[in-house]
């Protein structure tokens, strides 16, 4: 099972917990991304490298 993070919608200006999301790279920096649970865009939490390749396994 994934482990549970924090992320912040800037949206809705709210803070949320959620263990379904993914890591992505993005022109060298690690990124979690998950869907908005008040509305249909994705939330971005910046990652470092070591906890991006903790998660990835």
């Amino acid at each position: 099972m994934a482990e549970e993070l924090s992320f912040y919608d800037v949206k809705t200006k709210s803070k949320f917990n959620t263990s379904e999301y993914e890591v992505r790279e993005k022109s060298g920096r690690f990124f979690a991304v998950t869907k908005s649970p008040k509305g249909t865009h994705e939330c971005w939490r910046v990652l470092s490298k070591d906890q991006a390749a903790k998660l990835k396994q």
